[in-house]
């Protein structure tokens, strides 16, 4: 039987609720006798996996915990497949990683079959896989690799990284002690489970302390809102877009169905935002709505969370906080130079909770650390008492315009606040004489237009005259990924095609 903890820790759970999803209630009991079947199922005539990578694509639900788990028992690699990717994404990702098997949910048919034609892998039907099985199952060490998971790739193509079991009980333990996690919990999951945020924060801490992890099939906004209300929970997880569109739900709401919203938002004991920066108009506004200070954290898919304002004590506005429990985190600078309280530099962090490797790119895994610590590639703060402010990443949010370095996240925060935004995005746009230009991407409320000579006399008791904007494009809606995150690269590339 394996020898991976949260399997174990899962067999002590009993009765328990698991997982809730729109087809029923789950123990862990059953989980666990599904994710064996699906073991042994997967195993076939071998008696280990031994990390053969098996690729899936699978709503969230009961059957995405079963077969993850399943996979694991059997000593393989977990590849999960993001249910709204194009069939040219899941190829690429396939192949990359050299899965041995995929499996599929009757609704992605078509999609699998576009997406894998003249590939000639090994394809088995979900159902398949689940049926009752008898047989000896292998033990399975903690450092064996046990997920690869892909990097949005919005500068490049998407690297798969791998994290072992070590690693990912690190990550889990961390955020348990943060955030004071156990059995009592229920907690909603929104998010898609293809990316680390859905995985690790939700979906596997709540497995880890013997909690409830309700289920939605989809994000919108009226079935959240009746989850708060009916399912008695205790945790959210989301990232800013998903909270905004909340708050759009609520402000067209009646005032009964407001009253209603914000009484069911009282019994919860924490609300936590992540994987994209939290504008403060949307901090206020949603603890103005559910009287919760949304927790800002830091993190990685290479790294898991590493930053994050405190669960007890004041939570700054703008911040991600502190050190997590049992990890090492630093800022440098360009000569690999450890810094202290005061100072700007590199995240770096250093410890078990970091990533093996990026599957099949060694010279890429090596080109990520420096003396063993792993370079993030974001840029922060590091203030008083070790709190931590991001500033961007190097390539992506850090202008380099005339001799300076401009923090693109600071502009954004200035001109969010503008009365006639509803987002904005900043961006560096290439310059033969400044090196790069500040270029802002704006969306307006509905009816409304702006010059930007009008926005930089607006902005000009925020910003230094050399943070101002230079250029600006309006949009209807900002490019982003599946994980809310904005599309920077499409929008400096919108910004060169105008030029």
């Amino acid at each position: 039987m394996a020898g991976i903890e949260l399997v174990q820790r899962v067999e002590g759970f009993g009765k328990s609720t698991a997982v809730e999803d729109w087809t029923g209630d789950f123990t862990y009991a059953e989980l666990l006798r599904v994710s064996r079947f699906a073991a042994l199922n997967l195993l076939g005539d071998y008696k280990d996996l031994a990390e053969k990578r098996i690729a899936f694509i699978v709503p969230p639900g009961f059957e995405y915990v079963a077969l993850k788990l399943g996979v694991w028992i059997a000593g393989g690699v977990s590849v999960p497949l993001g249910i709204t990717h194009s069939p040219r994404e899941i190829e690429y990702v396939v192949r990359d990683c050299g899965a041995e098997t995929v499996i599929f949910h009757p609704d992605f048919t078509g999609k699998l079959k576009r997406a894998l034609s003249g590939t000639g892998l090994r394809v088995r039907f979900l159902p398949e896989v689940f049926r009752p099985a008898r047989g000896n199952l292998p033990m399975v060490s903690e450092e064996r690799r046990a997920m690869i998971i892909y990097t949005s790739g919005t500068t490049s193509r998407p690297k798969g990284v791998v994290l072992t079991h070590l690693n990912i009980k690190v990550q889990i333990n961390s955020m348990i002690e943060a955030w004071k996690w156990s059995g009592g919990d229920s907690i909603l999951n929104v998010l898609p489970l293809h990316h680390l945020h859905g995985i690790l924060n939700v979906v596997l801490c709540s497995l880890w302390s013997g909690a409830r992890c309700v289920m939605i099939n989809g994000f919108d906004s009226q079935s959240v809102w009746e989850s708060f209300a009916e399912k008695d929970l205790t945790l959210f997880m989301a990232v800013p877009t998903i909270y905004s569109k909340l708050i759009d739900s609520w402000e067209n709401s009646t005032e009964r169905e407001r009253k209603r919203i914000s009484d069911s938002l009282r019994g919860f004991r924490l609300m936590v935002c992540g994987s994209a920066s939290l504008p403060v108009a949307v901090l206020e506004k949603w603890k103005e709505i559910s009287g919760h200070v949304l927790l800002e954290r830091y993190g990685m898919t290479e790294i898991g969370m590493a930053l994050s304002n405190p669960y007890a004590g004041e939570r700054l506005p703008g911040r991600v906080g502190f050190a997590m429990p049992g990890l090492d985190v630093g800022i440098f600078d360009e000569r690999d130079r450890r810094l202290g309280e005061g100072s700007s530099g590199e995240i770096r962090v250093k410890g078990k909770n970091v990533f093996l490797e990026y599957w099949g790119k060694p010279w890429e895994t090596e080109r990520s650390f420096r003396d063993g610590w792993f370079c993030t590639g974001d840029i922060a703060f590091l203030g008083p008492g070790g709190s931590y402010r991001i500033l961007g990443r190097e390539s992506v949010d850090i202008i380099k315009s005339g001799g300076y370095k401009i923090s693109a996240l600071e502009i954004e925060e200035a001109l969010g606040e503008h009365p006639l935004v509803e987002e904005c995005a900043v961006v560096g746009v290439s310059d033969s004489h400044w090196g790069e230009r500040v270029g802002v991407a704006l969306v307006l409320r509905e009816g409304f237009s702006i010059e930007l000579d009008g926005l930089r006399d607006w902005a000009s008791d925020k910003l230094a005259p050399y943070k101002l904007p230079t250029l600006l494009l309006s949009f209807s809606s900002l490019p982003r990924n599946s994980m809310g995150k904005i599309l920077k690269s499409d929008i400096k590339k919108s910004f060169e095609n105008s030029l």
